[in-house]
């Protein structure tokens, strides 16, 4: 029987017990000039963009149940009423713009301060601002995959198949979730209609890792690398509540590679962090690339 995934995570004794984050990106900035940085963001460099994250003073997690991988793949009714929401939500993420954090990390990397980056969210606001060769740790909700034949398509082409079965479909979208989900009445999600693969009538899922869902090995694999090879972990916007994202900066304090969080209040990963910045992302990004000066010597 498959648990359910863990979707919250309280400060134990152990972060409690450390020194308030700090409000100086000085010693941040020192640690990136230096170069061959990996970035490790997470939902809160996303806020700004207005996606909301899941877990800070207004997350998602206090008023949404996303979807898990186990209730997605069992049930019809799930999946009518994951893409009866999922079809309103997707439009206001794929409007969505990058930010001013966005905007610092893709000039981070054009620098050569940075040699990865890799990214919890599924919104693609880090390569919509420039950035190369991200790692999308759980995908991306522009990509869908048929869990019958494995094939992929663009979200754009579903999104007008959606749009010839469901003409009659007015909903309107109020509060997005970083999952690309919102909150609809269900006696309205009985009103869509679902379509299947085109090559096999197989289910449709987007092509992202649900909670209760593994991230490939291949994927993991390659973050590995990135971690062992850097000189330094930098993590953006992370609560770092699931294991995920957090084994990462748990495998580099392991080898002694320093680990930097600027974040919005506590993590799961401060107890691991050489230094932690509490400030908003944009501005204290915007912050570190003033401070940054220069390519990487590294």
């Amino acid at each position: 029987m498959r648990s359910r995934p863990t979707l919250e995570w309280a400060p134990g004794p152990e972060v409690l017990a450390l020194e308030p984050g700090a409000t100086d990106i000085g010693p941040v900035a020192q640690t990136v000039a230096a170069g061959r940085v990996v970035v490790l963001s997470g939902a809160g460099i996303s806020t700004e963009s207005g996606i909301p994250d899941y877990r800070g003073e207004t997350g998602s997690l206090r008023t949404h149940t996303p979807m898990t991988y186990g209730d997605f793949t069992a049930s019809e009714a799930a999946r009518q009423r994951y893409w009866a929401r999922s079809h309103l939500g997707w439009r206001t993420i794929a409007r969505a713009a990058p930010n001013d954090g966005h905007r610092a990390v893709a000039a981070l990397q054009a620098r050569g301060h940075l040699s990865g980056i890799i990214t919890q969210n599924v919104d693609g606001l880090h390569q919509a601002a420039g950035a190369r060769d991200v790692i999308e740790l759980h995908g991306n909700l522009d990509r869908v995959i048929c869990l019958g034949c494995g094939t992929t398509s663009a979200r754009e082409v579903l999104d007008r198949r959606l749009r010839a079965a469901n003409q009659a479909f007015t909903a309107e979208a109020t509060r997005i979730n970083p999952d690309g989900d919102v909150e609809l009445p269900e006696d309205v999600v009985r009103t869509f209609t679902v379509v299947t693969c085109t090559v096999c009538g197989g289910v449709l899922k987007p092509d992202v890792v649900f909670f209760g869902e593994n991230v490939p090995k291949s994927r993991v694999e390659r973050c590995y690398r990135l971690i062992d090879d850097a000189n330094a972990v930098l993590v953006l916007g992370s609560s770092l509540t699931v294991m995920s994202g957090f084994r990462f900066v748990r495998h580099a304090a392991k080898a002694g590679t320093p680990v930097l969080i600027v974040n919005q209040g506590l993590t799961r990963g401060d107890p691991y962090a050489t230094y932690r910045v509490d400030l908003p992302l944009g501005q204290a990004l915007t912050d570190l690339l003033e401070e940054t000066s220069g390519p990487s010597h590294a």
